[in-house]
């Protein structure tokens, strides 16, 4: 244990390197675990574990010891602190989260949780909240950037966010964590699981709860938070070759919330439930085949408790449900070239209502709709070091019709993998969302929304203990979904009914950027930083906000941090987060200040499986905000035990 902790935050700034990563076990569509060496192994860029030397495509990592190195509650907080990633919430914990990778639209960005779709087709766009995702029980998180549609389908145009949850490795073992600190906040963790012959098993559970702060920024109110977490894995090998795969994750939050003017006595009551059932068999030497059924179940409820009766509290339902049928064969090629193919189908559905004191039971809004994808990559090495990588799908939309992509990234070590070259191109559409076409503002004849990205990296490794990185990327995006008013000058048809508006495919948008890493690993001490310039411009022709930046997207970002392991075990860390300005509205009328933020930690071993740790967040008390007139955490301290049995 004592080891492990030594090494933790050296593995922790791994996040803070565009595409580094730290060996580490992992699982994965119910496979054994993986043990990548010093390259590391990742497999969200090809659906299949690949060292990461020969991945074109711009990734980060970060493993269970950066992920504990970090102390971080929420799953959003870490990954704000990996390039080309930023965030804009309502609030404190638990409020309305927009997560955004290259300036990416949140319902553009595909999230998997142990191989499920966390997003949820009852929201505007689609999008995946991860208000209500914490921390407990993950085990390993990847971001790919980029346009991924090839692999992912619909909805992975800014990237995807692959959440992994803890796999055991011995023949039985448990862990525990708890916390309290400022604003009321308290913490409780666990897990349990094991690993005997062919049968791979664990469940765990988290909560948390705090009084949170005013999410009206000039409020007093607080609103509070809580939330609840629940885990289960299990993998049995039948055979050598057959493998059954069940897993279950349940998360429920309850977080109370303002209006964007003055303190409100609302509440909003969320439910998620993710299921997958699998199995994985091999038909002949080289071939691997899994067949597996996901479920995502998402309830949503609002309540205004400020109403006169019981009846009237609830202001709005929403229930989001998402189906999918896979097969994925896995072929291995002569030269270490692999190629990856599939079919996958899906079904969504909505069901959505807004009760009111004139109609406390309206008839709810519906809307279903299915996609049917046929994909396939090939990975080959071309020439000692270099790998060429190529992928095409045919996806199938029962309201906008089929859609054809390609990708392709090239990955080429040199110096003893000291030095690596990488570049990827890709496409990526986004069908609409189901409140697109089917609610009161819906449009059955949108189109998809089509994007094309590429970028070029190099990194480069000195003296052992040195990274630098470096990344330049653009995207193109067409056909965007936005909404437009029944104005008395619009004569749209839509319009005829009387409504207030409807969404049409009428935007573009151009993003270009650069993400630039360095990290240092001397001994006992570690540091390492990233840097992201963002330029994410509205190009809509005719559009009043044509030529503007898109709204909460910092053109500037920066995170580092720096850490010590002492000779007597003591760790101590401290990390900055620096964000630039950025605007509220399309129009950029209404300034965002940019802001810093520092947060300082420690752990220190008691023996090989008590360990105590602590944090400052927001060190320096910082004033600021990520969504106008919403406030944030001031300085909060925290304070914890781990125990590992």
């Amino acid at each position: 244990m004592r080891a492990a902790i030594a090494t933790a935050p050296l593995c922790a700034f791994a996040m803070l390197m565009p595409t580094m990563a730290c060996a580490q076990a992992i699982g994965v569509g119910g496979e054994d675990a993986l043990r990548g060496d010093g390259a590391g192994i990742v497999v969200t860029a090809n659906r299949a574990p690949v060292r990461l030397d020969r991945v074109g495509q711009s990734i980060t990592v970060l493993t269970e010891e950066a992920i504990a190195a970090s102390q971080e509650i929420g799953v959003t907080e870490l990954l704000a602190q990996t390039p080309g990633v930023h965030f804009a919430r309502n609030g404190g914990r638990g409020a309305t989260t927009s997560l955004f990778i290259r300036g990416a639209e949140t319902g553009q960005t595909v999230v998997l949780y142990d191989g499920v779709r966390l997003n949820d087709p009852s929201t505007t766009d689609g999008g995946a909240s991860l208000a209500d995702v914490t921390s407990a029980n993950i085990g390993r998180i990847e971001v790919l950037r980029g346009a991924q549609s090839t692999l992912y389908g619909s909805q992975a145009i800014g990237g995807v966010v692959n959440i992994i949850s803890k796999v055991p490795e011995r023949a039985l073992e448990g862990d525990m964590q708890l916390e309290a600190g400022g604003l009321d906040t308290r913490l409780a963790r666990g897990g349990v699981g094991g690993r005997q012959g062919g049968l791979v098993w664990r469940v765990a559970g988290g909560y948390v709860a705090t009084d949170g702060i005013s999410a009206y920024a000039p409020g007093t109110e607080d609103d509070g938070y809580e939330n609840v977490s629940l885990n289960g894995r299990l993998s049995y090998a039948v055979t050598g070759g057959v493998t059954l795969d069940l897993r279950s994750f349940y998360t429920s939050g309850e977080a109370e919330f303002d209006g964007f003017n003055a303190d409100a006595p609302n509440r909003a009551e969320s439910e998620s439930w993710l299921n997958y059932a699998g199995v994985t068999f091999a038909l002949f030497d080289g071939l691997d085949n899994r067949i597996a059924y996901t479920r995502t179940d998402i309830d949503r409820t609002n309540f205004d408790e400020g109403l006169a009766s019981e009846a009237q509290a609830v202001t709005f339902r929403a229930d989001g449900v998402n189906e999918r049928w896979e097969y994925q064969g896995t072929l291995a090629l002569a030269d270490r070239g692999l190629a990856v193919f599939g079919v996958d189908y899906a079904e969504n559905a909505m069901r959505i209502a807004s009760p009111a004191l004139f109609d406390p039971q309206p008839a709810p809004l519906m809307g279903r709709d299915d996609t049917l994808g046929v994909y396939g990559q090939v990975q080959a090495g071309i020439v000692a070091g270099l790998t060429f990588t190529a992928g095409l799908r045919q996806e199938e939309h029962s309201t906008f019709g089929g859609s054809t992509l390609g990708s392709a990234a090239l990955a080429w070590s040199l110096n003893e993998g000291n030095t690596i070259l990488r570049a990827s191109w890709g496409e990526g559409f986004k069908a609409p969302s189901l409140y697109q076409l089917y609610s009161e503002y819906g449009n059955a004849g949108l189109g998809a929304e089509q994007a094309e990205s590429w970028d070029v990296g190099i990194e480069q490794r000195l003296l052992g203990v040195i990274a630098l990185s470096a990344t330049y990327f653009e995207r193109d995006s067409t056909n965007l979904i936005d909404f437009v008013s029944c104005t008395a000058a619009n004569a749209d048809p839509l319009c005829a009914d009387g409504r207030f508006g409807f969404y049409a495919n009428v935007d573009r948008v151009d993003t270009r950027g650069a993400e630039l890493g360095a990290g240092l690993e001397a001994g006992a001490f570690s540091a390492s930083a990233n840097y992201t310039w963002l330029d994410a411009i509205n190009t809509s022709p005719g559009d009043f906000a044509q030529g503007n930046r898109l709204a909460r997207r910092p053109q500037h970002a920066f995170n580092a941090a720096a850490s010590y392991a002492w000779p007597f075990g003591l760790v101590t860390g401290a990390n900055v987060r620096i964000v630039g300005p950025s605007f509220n509205d399309a129009g950029n009328t209404q300034r965002i200040d940019g802001y810093i933020v520092a947060d300082l930690r420690v752990s220190y071993p008691l023996d090989e499986r008590v360990e105590l740790y602590g944090r400052v967040e927001n060190a320096f008390d910082e004033e600021y905000e990520t969504v106008s007139d919403y406030g944030t955490l001031p300085r909060v301290v925290y304070g914890g035990v781990r125990l590992r049995l």
